[in-house]
Parts: C-alpha cells; sequence; structure tokens
C-alpha cells in the first residue's frame, strides 16, 4: 500500500517559521492531567513556569522538587512512541537530541542538588496513583531533608516542618 504525501501550502521557509512559534505549555492529557490529580490528592506548593533549568512543568522550590511530564512521542517512551514512517532521519535525529537534552537537565538539576522526578504521559493515564505517589514520596523525603537543616537557602525551616507535619507546634528553635 502506497502512502499518498499531501501537499503543504506554505514554503519549507514559512512551515519553518509557524512550527517554531508551537509551544506544547499546558497540554490535556500531560500537564492539566497531573495538575488536576495534585489538585484532587490536595498536593500544594508547586508552581508553573518558574525560571528552573530545564523548564520544568511543575516546581516545589522549597524541597527543590522537579516534576516533568514528558509526552511519550516527543522523549521517546520506550513503550509508545512510533518511528514516523516518513522523513526517518530527521525525526530519528530530532527524538534523539530530545532523549540527550532530557538527560543533560536531569543530570544538571540533580548536581544542583534538586531531585528530578520524570513522568511520562502514558503513565498518567495508566498509574496516576502511583505518579502521585512518587510525587508525595519526593515530597516527604526532601521535607525531612529540609527539617534535618541538610537543605541550604530555607530561610523558615520550622513553618516548612510544620506544614509537612514533622515538628510539634511551639516556640521557634534556633
Amino acid at each position: 500500500m502506497t502512502e499518498v504525501q499531501m501537499p503543504d501550502v506554505f514554503d519549507k521557509a514559512t512551515r519553518s517559521e509557524v512550527m517554531s512559534r508551537i509551544r506544547g505549555k499546558g497540554t490535556q492529557n500531560t500537564e492539566i492531567a497531573l495538575l488536576r490529580l495534585m489538585r484532587s490528592q490536595r498536593i500544594t506548593g508547586w508552581r508553573r513556569g518558574q525560571p528552573v533549568y530545564g523548564r520544568p512543568d511543575f516546581v516545589f522550590r522549597r524541597q527543590r522538587l522537579a516534576v516533568f511530564v514528558d509526552g511519550c512521542f516527543w522523549h521517546g517512551c520506550p513503550r509508545h512512541c512510533k518511528q514516523p514512517k516518513t522523513n526517518r532521519a530527521f525525526w530519528m535525529k530530532k527524538l534523539s537530541a530530545n532523549k540527550q537534552r532530557d538527560r543533560l537537565v536531569t543530570r544538571t538539576l540533580r548536581g544542583d542538588g534538586w531531585t528530578v522526578i520524570r513522568l511520562w504521559e502514558c503513565q498518567l493515564a495508566t498509574a496516576p496513583s502511583r505518579c502521585i505517589g512518587r510525587i508525595v514520596r519526593a515530597l516527604n523525603r526532601n521535607s525531612l531533608m529540609a527539617c534535618a537543616g541538610q537543605r541550604r537557602g530555607h530561610v523558615s525551616r520550622n513553618r516548612l516542618c510544620l506544614a509537612a507535619g514533622r515538628l510539634n507546634a511551639g516556640p521557634p528553635t534556633y
């Protein structure tokens, strides 16, 4: 069976400019799905669009947790990424560069003391409780570290620990 390719209405330069303006932000089955899950579980303290290296989808700055929601196609999910049939060389190079950039971002953030969680788009659909569990465990672990004074830069350690339920209410200790 022969595939029929439709002609493009734009020339190559115009198509490139149009495509460069498309941003994958707030996609329904990835970031928005996780946002709804976190809200339903009353997980708070996250921010979106923070100026953190690699532009994580969700940032918990106090706990130094960066959460990325990777789309199966664009980030090369081993179970669901299907290689396009046309222009294979271009797509293999593109997807390989995406994976390499993901590894660099993760390594850099971890080197700077961040905990990095990468969730696949398909995991949000098939195992949402497992995704939330990973985030909650990381938040608890990082809050404990902050309470123990192992993290730098926390001005109000006691308030963070109280919010995490790790200290008894009482006068601040200095």
